[in-house]
Order: C-alpha cells, then structure tokens, then sequence
C-alpha cells in the first residue's frame, strides 16, 4: 500500500515566494500531500502538512449512499490513476482520475500570504453527487502545534474568541482524557442541541454553543509572532482535530452528471495579528466579488462557480446569450 507518511521533499516539485520566504514543497506524489516552511524554519521540520486533500466524498443521490472517491489512508486500494504533476511559476498542480470517471485537477498557488487551493472536477458519469466535498486537512506541527487548543481562534458575534473557550477544564485534565478528541463550530450549518458526545470508538466530539460570524478557524505560533488560518467563503462547520492540531474550513457542492465545478479555499500564513487576518479575509472576498463579473459562470452565493457543460465552456470574454450550459448551484 501507498503510504501517506512524512517524506523529504520531492526536489522538482518545490515553490519559493521570494517575497515572504515561505516554502511549499510535495512530500507524497502519489497520496498528495504537501509540506509548508516558514522562511526560518529548516528542511528537516515537519512545520505545517497539507493533506491535498484527506479525501474525496459525496452522496451519491440515485443510491442515497455516501461514496468515498478517494482515501488518503487507503493508499493504492484507492480506484484512480496516479496523479500527474506539474509546476508553473508558483503553483503545484496534478491531475487523476476518480472511479474511472471524475477528473480532478487540483492547485495549490503560494503567494507572499499562504496558499490558495482550487479543485475542479469534471463528472463524466451519469450519476449525480450531493454534499459533495474535497476535505483538506491542513496539520499544524512545530511552532504551531496546539494540543489544548490555547491559540485556536474563531469569531463570533462578540469578536474574536478561542475555538475551545467553553471548555476551560481542557486545559487541567490529563492529556489522556482530553484526546483524542474533535471540536466543532457552526457557520451555515445549525448548532447541534448537544454540547459534547463520545461515540463508540473512543472519540469525544465537542460542539460550540454559538455559530461563528466569518468562516475561518485561526491558530497563533508559540511565540505569537506567526499566525495561520484557514477559510473558505461558505463552510458548514469549522472544526480541529487537537491530536494533530488540523485546520478545516471545507466547501461542499453539488455535482452533476456531465458537468464541472471548482471549490476554493485558503491558507493565510503570515507574521502579524488576528486584526491583519481580519483585513486579508476581507480583501479575499473582494477578490472573490469581483470575479463575478470578470468571468465567465456566475459563482453562486457560496463563492464556487456554477456548474458548466463539459461539452461547452466559454473562453474569457466570450458572450454568451440566456443561461445555456449552466447548471443551478
């Protein structure tokens, strides 16, 4: 079997943003998985390690079952083709192949900020996917681990506050007690009636009692000197795993027979403030809002482009008359 584990990094396949000095190199071609380094961090750190993505998942609506497309942790058992790498300018690209029928390009684009990532899929199938999500997993290790969630930040309606606040015993029991664990927040999604719930298999799952008003999940450095954050425009939740001290903000879509869609989403990693991540989250969405009149295909309201024929796709610029090729988001 493949394994997803921690390599050195695959020397033609490394990006350096010459402003900031950040790092992003692919340390697994085949379960891609990418590692980010701060301009002063060594080679030989483990810093922070992107699951691109953890997986790949949907409904499927004919069966109302749940299909896992592709596993990390499942390696070579995964039914896919190899992905197919590339790099230009200062982005990582590949390209598979999904049961025999979904093609996949994923992008990850480091910039002077952190990383922006984009899926495109294209359903070459007759069958139609709901709640279809690409999970990235973004593991905050070295100078950014956060076991007991002491710099893990969302924000609410009173602003800025720690992920795990109504949570203080976290921080006095026993390591043991405390992991392995999950702790979630609501952003469109409702706010489950219960506040904490351990299921059969050992893992305690901790839920906010407040929705979240912006879709990002943010942890500071040891030294408070760095931070990261993770956001995409419309999530349903936002939640960490402790153990591993992962970030994960995931978009969900629907896909549909014969169609292509694209999911976005963002690693800010700078040195600086919550305040500035507030001021980087705004100008992405104005960015985002602009897009919407410079391309061609709507983006509905959760920031993702509607659905396109896979058999007609405008070029930049092209007009087109009434709503042929698109799909409702």
């Amino acid at each position: 079997m493949v394994s997803c584990s921690w390599a050195s990094p695959q020397g033609d396949l490394e990006v350096t943003d010459t402003t900031s000095g950040l790092r992003l190199s692919v340390i697994n071609k085949e379960c891609p998985l990418l590692n980010l380094l701060l301009p002063h961090q060594l080679s030989s750190e483990r810093g922070i390690e992107i699951e691109f993505p953890e997986h790949v998942t949907g409904v499927n609506k004919e069966k109302g079952v749940v299909e896992h497309l592709y596993l990390a942790s499942r390696g070579s058992l995964n039914r896919r083709t190899l992905p197919v790498w590339s790099v230009k300018n200062n982005t990582l690209t590949y390209e598979t192949i999904l049961n025999d029928s979904i093609l996949m390009v994923a992008k990850a684009r480091l910039d002077s900020n952190g990383i922006k990532y984009s899926y495109q899929f294209t359903n070459q199938s007759n069958i139609t996917y709901q709640r279809f999500q690409a999970v990235t997993c973004v593991k905050l290790y070295s100078c950014f681990s956060d076991n007991r969630l002491e710099r893990t930040y969302i924000h609410d309606s009173t602003g800025f506050d720690l992920l795990a606040s109504e949570t203080p015993e976290r921080l006095t029991m026993p390591l043991s007690d405390w992991l392995p664990c999950r702790y979630h927040a609501s952003y469109s999604w409702p706010v489950p009636g219960i506040k904490k719930v351990t299921g059969k298999n050992g893992i305690t799952k901790y839920y906010r009692s407040t929705k979240v008003t912006h879709p990002f999940i943010a942890t500071l450095s040891h030294d408070n000197k760095w931070i990261v954050a993770t956001y995409t425009l419309q999530p349903g939740n936002l939640w960490t795993n402790p153990a591993r001290s992962c970030q994960h903000a995931d978009p969900e879509i629907s896909l549909y027979p014969h169609k292509t869609k694209t999911m976005r989403l963002t690693t800010f990693v700078y040195r600086g403030d919550l305040d500035m991540l507030f001021r980087h989250l705004i100008e992405d969405k104005k960015r985002y809002s602009s897009r919407r009149s410079s391309r061609p295909g709507k983006m509905d309201r959760t920031g993702l482009y509607r659905s396109r024929s896979v058999t007609r796709i405008p070029l930049p610029g092209e007009k087109r008359s009434g709503k042929q090729g698109l799909e409702p988001a």
